[in-house]
C-alpha cells in the first residue's frame, strides 16, 4: 500500500506545462486613462515641488546665492541688487506650485488625447497583441 507522501511525490515529478495566452488590446477606457494620468501627474507635481524646495535649500546652505551676489556686485559696481531678495523661498515655491499645477492639467489632457488616439488607431491596426504566460 502506498502512502499519501509517495502519491504526492509522484505527482510532483510530472512536468508542468506553462500556458500561454495571446490577447489583443482593442479598447482603452477613456475615464480610466484620465484618472490614471491624473494620479501620475499629481505624483510628478508633488515631486517637482519637493525637489524645488530641496534644491533651493541646498543652494542656500552651500552659499551659492551669496557668492553670486558678490560676483554681481563686483561686475555691476555698487548696486543694491541681491539675488536672495529677488529669489526668496516664497517666490521660488510659488513658481514651483504654479508649474506643478500646469503640469497636472497638461498631463490630464495628454492622457485623454492618448486614449482617444489609441481607440481611433485600433480601427486601422486591429489593436496591440499582448502575450501572457502562467509560470
Amino acid at each position: 500500500m502506498t502512502s499519501v507522501a509517495e502519491k504526492l511525490q509522484s505527482k510532483a515529478k510530472r512536468p508542468v506545462g506553462t500556458k500561454q495566452v495571446r490577447l489583443k488590446l482593442v479598447y482603452v477606457d477613456f475615464w480610466s486613462a484620465v484618472k490614471l494620468s491624473f494620479l501620475i501627474s499629481v505624483a510628478l507635481g508633488i515631486i517637482t515641488v519637493v525637489a524645488t524646495f530641496l534644491v533651493y535649500v541646498i543652494l542656500e546652505r552651500l552659499g551659492i546665492f551669496s557668492t553670486v551676489d558678490s560676483l554681481l556686485q563686483e561686475i555691476l559696481g555698487d548696486s543694491k541688487f541681491t539675488l536672495q531678495d529677488t529669489l526668496s523661498i516664497g517666490q521660488v515655491m510659488l513658481f514651483a506650485v504654479v508649474v506643478a499645477v500646469l503640469n497636472v492639467i497638461i498631463g490630464i489632457v495628454l492622457g485623454a488625447i492618448a486614449a482617444v488616439l489609441y481607440n481611433l488607431s485600433v480601427r486601422i491596426t486591429g489593436g496591440l497583441l499582448v502575450g501572457f504566460t502562467n509560470n
